[in-house]
């Protein structure tokens, strides 16, 4: 091995990527798990039925959690353009489809409220934000974008089942129908949806449209149905979602008492938009202050999902009443942002799973987890800082990981029902679900919110299904599989958690595919007894598979996934081969001889070919065998 001048061994040493600093989306603050509950968690039976039971929701499609992308940052995690895709959302979405058999993603939030299309933008970009910050709180630029945007969906849609939701933009009464236009021609079935106003419950406040009340809505929605049906490119006026309130000065049903649904032939979902709490004063100075160790108890119990969802109760059944999907559009732990230290913790990911599972037990029929950018703790996937892109991976938050148990919880049948037990007399610390397929039930998920590394807290819940006074026999299977959503604290993050003993990694370590060995457990149950006994950890959450069908249903176990093979700053990128590479030192000293790494410049040294001949060669004949051979995804 030869050197360059006053070059040696140890003189160039190997270094860590600079820490990064900065973005909320990997922030290192840590929130200490509250203490454990006096006395501890008890165990306790659940006594299950396979046919007549009471209570049961509605029938549940698959699909449930879907994702909500803020509309400024879709070039960032779907790709660049229609030709040139993000490998890693493709696995995203395909960890879910493998388990439901399609996903929904919702691009729209803040930034598609002043959103137009136009033909083109320079230099081949597909969206560009075009001005000063609105009068909105979150300070969000209007935007433009191109039909490729469009495209790039569509693409992504053949590769991975993604159906989509876009937005018309309700600003002002100019009516940007293109959107419609081309999201209809397009995507065709892969759209699912139509917004018609993102939160216009909060127009008044935030000075976007003066007045604007329920009848305002109202009146706007029956304009745009108008110019819908005299439009002859948009084909399918029944696709509209609103009202899509965001929990401000009006509600759903202050537009229903209004007339809005006197467009029921036209409304293809119900939609409302809620965060349980909000961090805004952090970032803006809005609304009063709270600390992480206020908030964090107050997600880490059953009782946070039922009283958000109380609220909705009445709205669910009216959507039901007139046959309408009932959707949570957007939604994460807190609006602005979240919290560092909560919201990606694994306390969240226990919270949101629960929180999704009291929706559907209630009929919401879908929840989208809003995804909102570097600046945000919340997010469910993260993609790096741009300047670090060539070198760092993806961030995996914690609510992805409930998507994914969510997304096996309720499989791919389309014939879910869910039933929350409340179980052991209501402990808000330990809440279960029994979900039922035709009547039976075919699976059980078992909450332990508790963080308790002394073993205490730990809990067994004992499964009987029917037998005893039911009037049915006895059902208990012989053995039952058991997957676990877990972390040594509800306060851990990131590369803690795991799933089924596979994790997607810490801060800038993700691909979108699980890592790891799976790890399904199986539990022998007690047919005599009719009892199965599973152990659920503090904390931790246990899904519990009755029927071999259940988990495979749930976990093919042949997710479809998606190589990275595009490379950015490729001017200094060389694939060699190790053989070559291992031989191919040189074979010449390097005394007194000097180069340049800068493109086209030797700026004053020996040229490089006289500098290092040997070593030149092997450059270019693997610069040659990599234009030849390297595959890219375009």
């Amino acid at each position: 091995m030869y050197y360059q001048k006053n070059q040696g061994p140890g003189s160039t040493l190997t270094a860590a990527a600079a820490n990064y600093t900065g973005s909320a989306a990997y922030d290192t603050t840590f929130v200490a798990a509250p203490a454990p509950p006096n006395p501890a968690n008890p165990s306790f039976s659940i006594q299950l039925q396979n046919e007549g039971t009471p209570g049961l929701s509605m029938v549940q499609p698959g699909g449930f959690f879907g994702f909500s992308i803020e509309f400024s940052i879709v070039n960032q995690l779907l790709g660049r353009n229609s030709t040139v895709i993000q490998p890693v959302f493709l696995n995203l979405m395909a960890n879910l489809v493998q388990r439901t058999g399609r996903v929904y993603v919702r691009l729209g939030g803040n930034t598609q409220e002043t959103a137009s299309i136009v033909p083109s933008l320079p230099n081949g970009i597909i969206e560009k934000k075009t001005g000063g910050n609105t009068s909105n709180p979150t300070q969000t630029p209007p935007l433009v974008f191109t039909p490729d945007l469009i495209y790039m969906m569509g693409n992504i849609s053949k590769l991975t089942n993604v159906r989509w939701y876009l937005g018309i933009p309700f600003n002002d009464s100019n009516l940007r129908l293109e959107i419609a236009e081309y999201g209809q021609a397009i995507l065709g079935n892969h759209l699912a949806g139509l917004q018609v106003a993102n939160e216009p419950d909060l127009y008044a406040r935030h000075g976007t449209r003066v007045p604007f009340g329920p009848s305002d809505y109202v009146t706007a929605f029956g304009l745009l149905v108008q110019a819908m049906e005299a439009d002859p490119l948009i084909t399918n006026n029944s696709m509209l979602i609103g009202p899509n309130t965001g929990s401000g000065d009006w509600s759903a049903e202050d537009t229903f008492a209004a007339g809005f649904l006197n467009y029921t032939a036209n409304i293809g979902a119900i939609a409302v938009e809620h965060y349980p709490t909000t961090n805004c004063f952090a970032k803006f100075g809005i609304g009063a202050p709270i600390t992480g160790e206020q908030a964090f108890p107050l997600y880490l119990n059953h009782t946070s999902g039922q009283s958000i969802v109380s609220q909705f109760s009445n709205a669910a059944q009216i959507a039901q009443s007139v046959q309408k999907p009932f959707v949570m559009f957007e939604t994460n732990s807190a609006s602005c942002g979240g919290f560092p230290g909560i919201s990606d913790s694994f306390g969240i990911a226990i919270w949101a799973l629960d929180y999704g599972l009291q929706m559907a037990y209630v009929n919401f029929t879908q929840a989208l987890l809003h995804v909102g950018g570097q600046s945000d703790y919340y997010n469910p996937f993260t993609n790096p800082p741009t300047n670090q892109s060539s070198f760092r991976q993806w961030t995996v938050g914690p609510v992805y990981y409930s998507a994914l148990v969510m997304a096996e919880a309720l499989g791919s049948s389309n014939l879910t029902q869910v039933l929350d037990l409340n179980a052991s007399n209501a402990n808000i610390y330990t809440p279960a679900y029994s979900i039922y397929e035709g009547n039976q039930v075919v699976r059980v998920v078992l909450f332990n919110y508790v963080s308790d590394p002394s073993g205490a807290n730990d809990y067994v819940a004992t499964i009987s299904i029917g037998g005893g006074n039911t009037g049915q026999p006895n059902g208990t299977p012989a053995s039952v599989q058991v997957k676990y959503l877990a972390a040594p604290s509800v306060s851990d993050t990131y590369g803690n958690i795991t799933w089924a003993g596979q994790t997607f990694g810490g801060a800038f370590e993700s691909d979108g595919r699980l890592q790891g060995t799976k790890d399904i457990q199986t539990v022998q149950c007690n047919q005599n007894a009719n009892t199965c006994q599973i152990k659920v950890p503090a904390p931790s959450v246990a899904l519990v598979f009755l029927t071999s069908a259940a988990l495979s249903e749930s976990d093919t176990g042949q997710t479809v996934t998606f190589p990275t093979t595009a490379y950015t700053k490729a001017v200094h990128t060389v694939a060699v081969a190790p053989g070559v590479l291992a031989t191919s030192n040189g074979h010449t000293g390097m005394d007194s001889k000097l180069g340049s790494t800068s493109k086209g410049s030797t700026a004053g040294a020996f040229g490089m070919t006289q500098a290092m001949p040997g070593i030149v060669v092997l450059v270019a004949a693997a610069v040659g065998a990599a234009v030849l051979g390297r595959n890219l995804v375009r």
